[in-house]
């Protein structure tokens, strides 16, 4: 009842703003109901909904409900869509994450910050935000304050990207499918950043930018192993940190398995179509109320007083990224 508590306020805060949002969007069908509820959040969340009580409502709504949201998408695509991706796309994510981690370190060694907190944002940047950060740290023995700041400024870069991408796949691609989905999977930090991004330029291209990123997600147990290497550890060891990251179940993310079982069972036709019609409709509204939570937790006095040596960090690695996803799109894809 206490987890209830804390949570209530957060997520009824959401889920206000995400059906207002839905109303909003009849009258606005261009704009859609995912763009005003992100944006309605952050609008919103400065002006007046930012106090304390609602912090763990907006966690719970952004990261849970967005879970369950992606798991129910899984429900209605099948194998042959996955399979979109091609080659072409499996070599752009791969390059583009070894691009990423390459770069992060790099940068990160000639503005002079130190080595377990250049592996952290290699790792939060290439993979999946706070859960590759929070996946790496006790690998390489990162201390809280390393976490800390790591986790902000990735985040921080993802929102400003998350708000840039699909201006720019306007201006590059007239928002073609593949390319543009392309760009936004394959760099935004964190899935709730890809979905929120996707969704401001159409359905399909949410859909399948989080394919993009959730083949991302999957190949955070191969980073992890990397960076312990990097730090000189015995594969004993590593197995044994990432017996603990297991029992956080911080590893593989559970809704990452989800979304397979249920596109599995969809592609075997054991999922009815009324009942994906059903899977779909759901999916939207839970994603609409957790895009409501991403806005309002979006903080403009965090990305103004950080540092200008770690905001710089953020900005390198940012147009590495987009730079690097360019290229490679227009060679690959």
């Amino acid at each position: 009842m206490y987890k209830i508590k804390k949570i209530l306020p957060g997520l009824m805060v959401s889920i206000i703003i995400g059906f207002i949002s839905i109303f909003l969007a009849k009258f606005v069908p261009s704009l859609g109901a995912a763009t005003i509820s992100i944006f309605l959040g952050i609008i919103l969340g400065n002006l007046f909904l930012n106090k304390k009580i609602f912090n763990e409502g907006y966690k719970f709504s952004e990261r849970e409900l967005l879970s369950y949201s992606i798991v129910l998408l899984g429900s209605t695509l099948s194998i042959s869509t996955i399979m979109e991706l091609g080659l072409g796309g499996i070599i752009f994510i791969v390059i583009q994450m070894v691009v990423t981690i390459v770069g992060a370190i790099y940068i990160g060694t000639k503005l002079g910050f130190s080595e377990n907190f250049r592996y952290l944002m290699a790792s939060g940047n290439a993979v999946c935000g706070s859960s590759a950060i929070g996946a790496t740290a006790p690998v390489i023995n990162a201390d809280d304050k390393e976490k800390g700041i790591a986790i902000t400024i990735v985040n921080v870069t993802g929102v400003v990207l998350m708000l840039l991408l699909p201006v720019l796949a306007e201006v590059l691609y007239k928002h073609e499918l593949m390319k543009t989905s392309a760009i936004i999977g394959g760099t935004l930090q964190s899935v709730g950043q890809v979905v929120a991004s996707g969704a401001m330029v159409n359905e399909a291209t949410k859909d399948l930018s989080t394919i993009f990123k959730i083949v991302r997600v999957i190949l955070l147990v191969v980073v992890v192993f990397i960076f312990g290497h990097l730090k000189n550890k015995t594969n004993t060891e590593i197995i044994k940190e990432e017996g603990k990251i297991s029992n956080k179940k911080i590893e593989i993310p559970w809704y990452v398995i989800g979304f397979f079982i249920t596109c599995a069972l969809f592609s075997m036709n054991l999922i009815p179509i009324e009942l994906s019609h059903i899977a779909k409709e759901l999916s939207s509204k839970l994603e609409i109320i957790a895009l409501a939570a991403i806005g309002l937790r979006v903080n403009f006095k965090d990305l103004i007083k950080q540092g200008k040596e770690v905001s710089l960090y953020g900005l390198f690695v940012g147009i590495l990224q987009i730079v690097t996803a360019i290229v490679l799109i227009a060679i690959l894809l």
